[in-house]
């Protein structure tokens, strides 16, 4: 298999914590791309037309994306169990789609600042960007801190990745503000060897 990964995607990250996680490492060739939404760069385009990371192709099967993709595929092939059979399959899924979400808005927040001309900036959308991840976390700190503080699932692998990223691109937002108990989640949490041995580098 080759995942096409960027060090700096935080939804690439993801799937390299999964992988270190289920000890499927040494199965998977690591691809370096890059891109934008205004040039694909190096995206794998043939295998995930989005031009988006990561991507995973395989024998026997078209590439498989997207990152929550990539995951259950992969933790499926494993046999491992972060993400659950039981009833609480539905907070891990809830719990991923938020972090996934917070992703989403850090990055159309990185985008209006780098590729968006600055005269044509519009700093609401920012805010109004920024205000969706706010609520996530509030949410993960009033609602959320006894899954994260349950058995390891791709829930916390996600959220765990989410808030690196804040750190790596809006650490001047301080997330940790408000949020105390998340915030004492993600300092033992980050200590993981797969989250240290996924952290991009400044």
């Amino acid at each position: 298999m080759k995942l096409y990964h960027s060090p700096t995607s935080p939804y690439a990250r993801k799937v390299m914590v999964l992988l270190h996680e289920t000890a499927q490492l040494a199965d998977v060739e690591i691809c370096p791309a890059s891109g934008t939404p205004l040039d694909p760069g190096s995206m794998p385009l043939d295998d995930n037309p989005l031009g988006k990371l990561p991507a995973l192709t395989r024998e026997g099967g078209p590439a498989v994306y997207d990152s929550r993709v990539i995951c259950q595929f992969l933790n499926t092939r494993a046999g491992a169990d972060l993400y659950p059979t039981d009833a609480r399959r539905w907070d891990t899924l809830t719990l991923e789609a938020t972090a996934d979400g917070i992703l989403d808005a850090a990055l159309l927040i990185v985008y209006e600042t780098r590729i968006r001309p600055e005269d044509i900036r519009f700093a609401p959308w920012v805010e109004g960007q920024w205000a969706k991840i706010a609520r996530a976390l509030d949410a993960l700190e009033s609602r959320w801190m006894p899954h994260l503080s349950g058995p390891l699932d791709m829930g916390q692998i996600a959220v765990g990745c989410a808030l690196a990223y804040l750190d790596f691109r809006h650490d001047a937002r301080n997330w940790r503000k408000g949020h105390p108990h998340l915030a004492a989640w993600n300092a033992t949490f980050a200590q993981r060897d797969s989250m240290k041995a996924t952290q991009p580098a400044a």
